[in-house]
Formats: structure tokens, sequence, C-alpha cells
């Protein structure tokens, strides 16, 4: 499992020309699941990205997480994490779960950041074209990964 994380003054995320999902201040998530990946996994970064501390305190460090600045989380779902370019300039996504199984964790992690952290989580459409917008903070943009082991 790989979350990019962008610390985020807003973020939105529309599919078909309206905005399904839109958030202030707090975390954009580009969640992408590979083959293989469990509970487990999600587990694991669903707590990382939830203790994350990556928001200023007042004394201008990263030293804060997204509880304690009340922010919210907008989470998108993106199997184009798993592209392989080795062989090709073509990506390929032999890695990247399937789309039933992938489905079912993405939301696992998505209520889990929400019952288990307390954060008010927002979503894209999973398996659309999403048209997401974005002005990180900082910028910031940190990668966790997880893998299968």
């Amino acid at each position: 499992m790989k979350v990019i994380v962008q610390r985020v003054k807003t973020a939105s995320v529309a599919c078909n020309g309206e905005i399904v999902s839109k958030i202030d201040q707090g975390l954009l998530l580009l969640v992408g699941l590979k083959q293989g990946d469990t509970i487990k996994e999600v587990k694991y970064v669903a707590r990382k990205v939830a203790k994350l501390r990556i928001f200023s305190d007042n004394n201008d460090k990263l030293n804060l997480d997204i509880n304690e600045i009340s922010g919210k989380i907008l989470s998108i779902s993106q199997f184009t994490l798993y592209g392989d370019t080795v062989k090709s300039n073509r990506p390929s996504f032999t890695t990247a779960m399937n789309y039933k199984e992938a489905d079912i964790l993405y939301k696992q992690f998505n209520q889990l950041l929400r019952e288990e952290y307390n954060i008010e989580v927002l979503t894209g459409v999973f398996g659309e074209h999403m048209d997401v917008a974005l002005i990180n903070d900082g910028p910031v943009t940190i990668t966790i990964e997880k893998n299968n082991s």
C-alpha cells in the first residue's frame, strides 16, 4: 500500500464537471493498493496518516497532526501509483490490486481514519475519472508505504 500525502490549504475533486468533495486545511491523500495488500497494511498506513506531524506549531515547527489543527482529509483512490515503467514508457499496472478488492480495502482505510482516529474524511468516486484540484501548503508532500510482507 502506498499513500502520497499532501498538506493542503484547500483541495477538491470533481466528476463530470461537478465538485463531489471539497476540504479546506488538511490532507489530500492519493491512495494506491497493490496485489497482496491486506487489512494489516491498511491499519499501518491509516495510523501513520493520522499521527503524521506535518502541521506547524506556534514555533513554526512541523509538530502537529491533523486532529490538532482540526483538519480534514480528502482521500482519492489512485491505482496509478503502482504504474511500472521499468520495461517500457507505457506504464504497466499488473501489480495494482484488482478493482473489487481495492474498493473494499480503500473503504476500510477511510473508515479506520473516521472511526479510530476521529478524522473527517471526504472521498472522490472510486474507479471514476476525477479532476483533482489543490493548493499544496508548503509545499509539503510525504510518501507512506507499507509492503505486504
